[in-house]
C-alpha cells in the first residue's frame, strides 16, 4: 500500500471492477430494497445538488446492500423535451439551418444523433463519484419500454375520460412557442408602471377609470367590472363604455371577483389573456378576444395600427395614443409579479388554445389518502402539509406540449376534425372502422416532460408487461429528491402509481435540502457560483472555472462580476480533494429538509479525514506485518484500553445504524468522524504503542492489541464504506491481504452489528479518568508554555482509593500519553505556590514549575502578550464607543467587533493569572 493518500489514483481503479463483476446488481437474499433515482436531464452535467442527491441514495443503496437486502439502485436519464429541443435547435443555428429546414423527422434523427455522442455524460459523472447502480437496467425516458408505457397510460386515461382536449387558457411561452404548465412558470416581483386610463361612458354622461399593468391587452377588453356593493358605482351597473381605440362598446358588470378598496374600484376584464378575468368571462358570457398570435405580436383583432406589432410596442403606441387622446389619467411606479418560462426566460402570456388535460381531481383522491393514512411516508413529516395544500387544491394538467421532441401524443384527426386515440394509427382505424382512403393526420403536439416521468417507478421496470422485477422491487422503498419537485414528480407519480399498479409508487419520501454556496446563497449560472462536483472531486484551474462560469454569458457586466468574485474566493483554482471527501462532506449537511451551506473548506477537512485514515491504516498494517508468528495464536488478554474502544465501538455502531434508519446521514457520518479522528486515532492507537513496542510485554497482551486493532479497524472500513466508497475498498482489501482473509470487495461484505462488540461501562468509565488526567497535563502545558516534549514530574493530591487503583493500573500508559518523567503520590493537600495545578474530579494534579520553565523569561513573554492584548483591546473599545461606527455599520460587522472585545477581556484575564503566579514563584526564597 502507497504510504500517502492518493485519490486520483485509488478512485480510478476501483469503480470499474465492481461493474464488471456485477456487484450493483440485485443479488441479496434478503428482502428487497430498491430505490428509483430521479432521472437527471440527459441535456445537463451533474451539479453539485445532483451529487448531493446521489451521495444520499448511493449511502442508502451501498448500507442496504450490505445488510443482505436484494438491492435494486435503478438507473436513467429524461429527454427533457423543452430543454434538449433548445440545446439542437442552437446547434442548428450555428451551423446557419432550423429545425424546419431538417423537417420534424430529420429534426428527431439529429436530437437522437445528438443524444449518442454528448448525452451519456451524466452516465460518465455518476460513475465518477461512485454510484453504484445497476448499469445493465439503465433506461431512457423515450426508449421503447418506456414510450410503449407513456402511450399505453395515455390511451386508459383517455378511454376514462380522465384525458380530454379543450380550448383553454394556458400559460404560452413566446420564444419557444408551446405550453408551459403553472409549475414551468416563474414568477418573481419585478419594477414596472400602472397605468390608469378613463374609459368614456357610451352614453357621453362621463367616464371611469381603470388601471392596468399591460396596456396594450386593452385592445381585447370585454367589459369593465364593479363590486356588486360598491355604491359609487352602482347606477353604472348595465351600462356600457365606448372602448377607446378599439371602437367598440363593452358592459359595466357586477362580480364579487372585483376588490372594492383596490385602485379606483374599476376592472377592465380582457379574458382572453388573463386567467382571472377568463373565469369573470366565463360566469357572465363575455366575449373572449384573442389579440396575440404565437410570437406574442398583435393579430388581426385589433385595429389595423397595431397589428403584427410587437406586445411591447404596441404597448408603447396604446399608451402614447391614449394620452393623445386625453385619456390618460396617470402613471405610477408599481412593483408587480412578472412572470417568466423556466427555460426560455421570456415573460409567458395567458393565451386562449387547444390543450390536451388530464382531469387531475378524480386522481388526486386516492394520493391524498394514500399520505393520510401513512401508505407513504414523508421525512421530514412537515412536508407532507406542502403536499396537501397542492393536492386539495390541484388544477387540471396540461400536458401538451408544442414541441418535436418527446412523445407524440397518440392522436389523430380526420378531415373533419374528429379525434380518435390509440395505441397507433393502425389500431385506431380498425377500432374505429376507418378505411385507408380516410386520411390521417397524427397530433403535432407532444406530451409534457413530467408525464413520462410520473411513471418511472414501474415503467422502467417492465410495465406494462408483468415482470419479475415490478413483482419484487415495486413500490419501491424510499425516494430521495428535493423539495422543489414534490408537485412537479413526487405527487404525480403517487397519482399515477396508485391508478396504472394499484398501490404506491414508495414507502417513504426522503426530502432533502438544497446546496447553497458558502454564503448561504442559492446557485445560479447568472450569479456564477455554480460547483461542478467533479471540479472538487478532480480539481480545476482558475482559467478552466472562469471559462465554466463565464460561459453562455452575452452580458458584459454579468461576466465581470462573475470573473471579479471567482478570482478573489478561488485566486488558484479549486484543489482536486477526491469523491470520498466530497461524499463524505455532503453526508455531513445531509440533515432532514433545510437548505445547507457547502463550504470548500469543509470539503479540504474531509480530506484530511481521509488521509488521517490512511495513516492510522498503515500504522494497523505495520503491526501486522511486525507481529510474531507464536504470538499470535496466543490467547489475547484485553487490556482495559481494548474494552474500551470496543465499547466505544459498539456505541457508534449502534448510533450509525439508528441515524440510518432516521434518514439522519449528517448523525452517521458525524458519529463515524468522532470516533475515528478523536478515539480510535487520537487515543487507542497511542495507547497501543507502549504495548506493542514496549519490553516485557506479554504476548497475550500484545495479541491482543494487534487483533483488537484489525477488528476496529475491519470495522471501520465497513461502516464508511457507504459513504465513502474507494478509500475503503482500497483499505479492506489491503487489510485482508495483510491478516490472509479472503475477500473480493467491501461492498459484499457484511456492515458490523452492535452485538459483536461488547459494551463495558467499567472501561468506559476508566479511560475517561484517564483521558481527564491526560488533558489535566495538557492543560498545564499549554498555560505555561512548556515544551510539549519535556517530561514533567506530577504530584498527586487528594486521591481516593479508586484514582490509587486506576494510577497503579495505569501508571506506564499515563507517563507515555501524557510524556512524564514521574508521578507520586502526596498527602499534603496544601497546594504549594510553585506549582501549577489541574482538577480531575476531586484529584489534583500538581507540576513543580522550578526547573521545568524560565520563569523570568516567561513572566516577560507573557507581560508583552498582556500588553498587546490591551492595546489591540483599546482600538476594539474605541470603535464600539463610536456611534457613527455602530450606527452606519452592518450589524454583523458589529456583532464581531463586541465579540473580539469579549474575548479579548477574557484573555487578559487569563494572562494575569498567569503572570500572578509565575511572579509568586519568582518571588520565592527557595529559588535563590
Amino acid at each position: 500500500m502507497a504510504k500517502g493518500y492518493q485519490p486520483a489514483e485509488i478512485e480510478s481503479r476501483h469503480y470499474q471492477r465492481w461493474e464488471d463483476a456485477g456487484y450493483f446488481a440485485p443479488s441479496g437474499s434478503g428482502s428487497p430494497y430498491s430505490i428509483v433515482i430521479p432521472p437527471p436531464n440527459v441535456t445537463g452535467t451533474l451539479h453539485i445538488g445532483h451529487a448531493f442527491g446521489g451521495t444520499v441514495q448511493d449511502a442508502l443503496t451501498r448500507y442496504h446492500r450490505m445488510r443482505g437486502n436484494d438491492t435494486l439502485w435503478q438507473p436513467g436519464t429524461d429527454h427533457a423535451g423543452i430543454a434538449t429541443q433548445m440545446v439542437v435547435e442552437r446547434l442548428l443555428a450555428a451551423e446557419g439551418q432550423s429545425k424546419h429546414d431538417l423537417g420534424r423527422d430529420g429534426f428527431i434523427d439529429r436530437v437522437w444523433e445528438w443524444k449518442e455522442q454528448s448525452g451519456n455524460r451524466i452516465s460518465q459523472q455518476l460513475r465518477r463519484l461512485g454510484s453504484s447502480v445497476d448499469w445493465s437496467r439503465e433506461r431512457f425516458t423515450m426508449d421503447e419500454g418506456l414510450s410503449a408505457a407513456v402511450t399505453e397510460v395515455f390511451v386508459q386515461l383517455y378511454e376514462e375520460g380522465l384525458i380530454y382536449r379543450g380550448k383553454r387558457l394556458v400559460n404560452w411561452d413566446p420564444v419557444l412557442h408551446t405550453a408551459l404548465s403553472d409549475l414551468e412558470v416563474l414568477s418573481n416581483e419585478e419594477q414596472g408602471s400602472l397605468w390608469r386610463f378613463r374609459y368614456p361612458l357610451a352614453d357621453g354622461d362621463g367616464h371611469v377609470v381603470v388601471a392596468t399593468t399591460r396596456p396594450e391587452t386593452m385592445l381585447g377588453d370585454s367589459a369593465v367590472a364593479v363590486h356588486p356593493d360598491d355604491d359609487r358605482y352602482r347606477s353604472l351597473i348595465g351600462k356600457s363604455v365606448a372602448l377607446p381605440l378599439a371602437n367598440r362598446d363593452i358592459p359595466i358588470i357586477a362580480d364579487d371577483y372585483v376588490d372594492a378598496e383596490f385602485g379606483t374600484g374599476c376592472v377592465k376584464i380582457t379574458p382572453a389573456h388573463d386567467f382571472n378575468d377568463y373565469d369573470v368571462g366565463r360566469r357572465h358570457d363575455l366575449a373572449v378576444i384573442n389579440i396575440l398570435d404565437e410570437d406574442a405580436n398583435l393579430n388581426d383583432a385589433v385595429p389595423e395600427a397595431y397589428r403584427r406589432l410587437n406586445r411591447f410596442e404596441a404597448r408603447k403606441r396604446v399608451v402614447a395614443d391614449l394620452d393623445a387622446l386625453g385619456l390618460l389619467d396617470g402613471i405610477d411606479d408599481h412593483t408587480l409579479k412578472v412572470p417568466r418560462g423556466d427555460r426560455s426566460g421570456e415573460i409567458v402570456e395567458p393565451f386562449l388554445t387547444d390543450q390536451w388535460y388530464v382531469r387531475a381531481e378524480p386522481l388526486a383522491r386516492p394520493a391524498i389518502e394514500a399520505v393520510e393514512t401513512g401508505a407513504i411516508r414523508f421525512v421530514p413529516e412537515n412536508w407532507s402539509k406542502t403536499y396537501f395544500e397542492w393536492m386539495h387544491n390541484i388544477e387540471d394538467w396540461c400536458i401538451s406540449r408544442q414541441l418535436w421532441w418527446g412523445h407524440r401524443i397518440p392522436a389523430w384527426y380526420d378531415e373533419d376534425g374528429n379525434v380518435y386515440v390509440g395505441r397507433d394509427e393502425a389500431a385506431v382505424r380498425s377500432r374505429n372502422n376507418l378505411t385507408d382512403d380516410v386520411k390521417l393526420e397524427q397530433d403535432n403536439d407532444v406530451l409534457d416532460t413530467w408525464f413520462s416521468s410520473a411513471l418511472w417507478p414501474f415503467s422502467t421496470m417492465g410495465w406494462p408487461e408483468q415482470t419479475d422485477s415490478l413483482e419484487k422491487f415495486y413500490p419501491t422503498s424510499v425516494l430521495v429528491t428535493g423539495f422543489d419537485i414534490i408537485f412537479f414528480w413526487v405527487a404525480r407519480m403517487i397519482m399515477m402509481g396508485l391508478k396504472f399498479m394499484g398501490d404506491v409508487p414508495f414507502r417513504e419520501v426522503y426530502i432533502h435540502g438544497l446546496i447553497r454556496d458558502h454564503d448561504g446563497q442559492k446557485m445560479s449560472k447568472s450569479k456564477g457560483n455554480v460547483l461542478d462536483p467533479l471540479d472538487i472531486v478532480e480539481g480545476i484551474d482558475l482559467d478552466g472555472l472562469l471559462a465554466k462560469r463565464t460561459e453562455g454569458l452575452m452580458q458584459p457586466h454579468l461576466r465581470d462580476r462573475i470573473e471579479t468574485a471567482t478570482r478573489k474566493e478561488f485566486p488558484q483554482g479549486i484543489a482536486g480533494y477526491g469523491a470520498d471527501a466530497l461524499r463524505m462532506t455532503l453526508a455531513s449537511l445531509a440533515t432532514t429538509g433545510r437548505d445547507v451551506s457547502l463550504d470548500l473548506g469543509r470539503v479540504e477537512g474531509y480530506r484530511n479525514f481521509c488521509n488521517k485514515l490512511w495513516n492510522a491504516s498503515h500504522y494497523v498494517f505495520t503491526t501486522i506485518d511486525s507481529s510474531d508468528a507464536s504470538d499470535t495464536h496466543v490467547e489475547p488478554e484485553f487490556s482495559t484500553a481494548d474494552r474500551w474502544i470496543r465499547s466505544r465501538l459498539a456505541a457508534t455502531i449502534e448510533s450509525y445504524h439508528s441515524s440510518i434508519a432516521d434518514y439522519r446521514l449528517d448523525l452517521a457520518a458525524q458519529s463515524l468522524y468522532e470516533f475515528v479522528w478523536h478515539e480510535f486515532c487520537d487515543w487507542y492507537l497511542e495507547m497501543t504503542k507502549p504495548v506493542l513496542t514496549g519490553d516485557d510485554v506479554p504476548a497475550a497482551r500484545m495479541n491482543a492489541a494487534r487483533v483488537t486493532l484489525e477488528e476496529a479497524l475491519g470495522a471501520i472500513i465497513r461502516l464508511l464504506h457507504p459513504i465513502m466508497p474507494f478509500i475503503t475498498e482500497e483499505l479492506w482489501l489491503a487489510l485482508c491481504a495483510k491478516a490472509n482473509i479472503r475477500t473480493e470487495s467491501v461492498m459484499i461484505e457484511a456492515l458490523p452489528e452492535a452485538g459483536e462488540f461488547a459494551s463495558d461501562a467499567a472501561a468506559d468509565a476508566e479511560i475517561a479518568w484517564i483521558k481527564d488526567f491526560v488533558f489535566g497535563v495538557r492543560q498545564i502545558r499549554g498555560e505555561m508554555d512548556i515544551n510539549p516534549g519535556k517530561r514533567l514530574p506530577v504530584l498527586l493530591s487528594g486521591a481516593s482509593a479508586i484514582d490509587s487503583e486506576r494510577l497503579e493500573s495505569n501508571r506506564g500508559l499515563l507517563s507515555a500519553l501524557a510524556r512524564l518523567e514521574s508521578i507520586e503520590l502526596s498527602d499534603d493537600a496544601k497546594v504549594d505556590e510553585g506549582v501549577a495545578t489541574a482538577l480531575v474530579g476531586e484529584l489534583r494534579l500538581l507540576v513543580p514549575l522550578a526547573g521545568v520553565i524560565d520563569v523570568d523569561a516567561e513572566i516577560a513573554r507573557l507581560k508583552k502578550q498582556q500588553a498587546q492584548t490591551q492595546a489591540d483591546l483599546n482600538r476594539c473599545t474605541a470603535k464600539l464607543e463610536n456611534d457613527q461606527f455602530v450606527s452606519n455599520a452592518p450589524a454583523e460587522i458589529v456583532a464581531k467587533e463586541r465579540g473580539r472585545a469579549n474575548e479579548m477581556t477574557r484573555k487578559l484575564e487569563q494572562l494575569a493569572t498567569q503572570i500572578d503566579r509565575l511572579t509568586t514563584i519568582a518571588q520565592d526564597p527557595a529559588r535563590a
